[in-house]
């Protein structure tokens, strides 16, 4: 079974968003960059902002493509399309009780993530 999930990198400064899964959560206990999982209508960008919306409280004004990545997890493969969201209206929250925070770049490997989300962990961490 093939699950389409669309992730926001959020940006504010030299910092990203995120948001810990509650721990019963499929992957609870782990840091991840808030999103879900796309309709069968939408397409990711859709996906992205509906659920940033419902999760975080902001309005995505501007997205672009970070990268999109396949991963087998055995019982399913997910398809995950990252986005980086620097400009959008309102103050990100976990408005569905999860504990969130601002972390600065490099701080991210620091924080444990679900296998899928490790080389786009690496990769930020690296570049800014």
């Amino acid at each position: 079974m093939l699950i389409r999930v669309s992730a926001g990198i959020i940006i504010k400064g030299n910092n990203v968003f995120i948001a810990l899964r509650k721990d019963s959560q499929d992957q609870g206990g782990l840091w991840e960059f808030p999103g879900g999982k796309c309709e069968e209508h939408e397409t990711p960008e859709q996906a992205l902002i509906r659920e940033l919306e419902e999760e975080c409280g902001i309005h995505v004004m501007v997205c672009e493509l970070f990268k999109k990545i396949s991963h087998d997890y055995g019982a399913k493969q997910v398809e995950l399309s990252f986005f980086k969201v620097e400009k959008f209206k309102g103050e990100p929250i976990g408005s569905e009780g999860q504990q969130v925070c601002w972390v600065p770049f490099n701080e991210l490997p620091a924080y444990q993530f679900p296998e899928a989300n490790v080389s786009i962990v690496t990769e930020l961490s690296q570049s800014y």
